[in-house]
């Protein structure tokens, strides 16, 4: 019966995707980013073990759920046969039905999931009606977080957490943070530790990245700040503090 169910789910996928990208615009291509000449610009999208791992939670749910409708009905054939015989077309649609939305939605998700990062930038777009799109310079990162639960280890996935400068966060209904102005959310890749590596690299390579890594650039450390004023501007000030003093002693005389 899954077997079925998963294959008419198929079937109606095509068809619902169809319908989204011509009728209700839907991207199905992975957004731009902007990018210098010979600058390399990376697409990519949650691994397949992160739908695997979306697949594993829905198909724990519904099989508890249509254990006690399934349960249901035969308490309802045993004492009525009838009635449970006019009830079975009810109880195959509460089991199927919700396999097929469910499919519908996990595959959706996964779908409309991109990720693009270039040497200077990164950008996440997410969403089917409503399109969460978030870029983020790797100049403004201020910390990139790697989060890996059990059953995530399992499926060979991770996410990622890149926070800017500033950037708070608020819960969403998966227990993760996300806000559209100071955090992005990369999950569900499999080279999580090597990405952020990279993005660390690359924010490594900006002057104005804030970790304390400018010395690499040339810059002096925090103990040697390097002064703002040049020989020009102290000559300067000295002429007007000679001029000032001299002034001083005339009015004296």
């Amino acid at each position: 019966m899954r077997q079925h169910a998963q294959q008419a789910a198929e079937w109606i996928y095509r068809g619902v995707w169809g319908v989204l990208v011509q009728w209700f615009r839907v991207p199905d291509q992975p957004p731009t980013l902007p990018a210098r000449p010979g600058e390399k610009v990376e697409t990519f999208r949650p691994a397949e073990g992160f739908l695997k791992y979306l697949k594993f939670w829905f198909w724990l749910v519904v099989l508890v759920l249509d254990l006690g409708i399934l349960g249901l009905w035969m308490a309802v054939f045993a004492a009525d046969r009838v009635i449970g015989a006019i009830l079975t077309p009810v109880a195959l649609a509460a089991i199927i039905i919700p396999d097929v939305l469910a499919y519908l939605a996990i595959h959706l998700r996964y779908d409309t999931t991109w990720y693009v990062m270039s040497d200077r930038s990164l950008r996440i777009r997410r969403g089917i009606f409503s399109i969460h799109e978030v870029t983020i310079t790797f100049e403004n990162i201020q910390n990139v977080m790697l989060r890996q639960g059990p059953l995530q280890r399992y499926f060979g996935i991770a996410d990622l957490e890149v926070q800017t400068a500033g950037g708070g966060s608020a819960g969403t209904a998966h227990g993760r943070s996300e806000d559209a102005g100071h955090t992005g959310l990369i999950e569900g890749i499999a080279n999580a530790a090597e990405l952020r590596d990279r993005i660390m690299a690359r924010l490594r390579q900006s002057r104005t990245a804030g970790l304390g890594d400018e010395p690499a650039f040339g810059a002096t450390t925090t103990h040697n700040p390097p002064s703002l004023w040049t020989a020009e501007h102290l000559a300067l000030l000295r002429e007007i503090r000679e001029a000032l003093c001299g002034d001083s002693s005339s009015v004296r005389g």
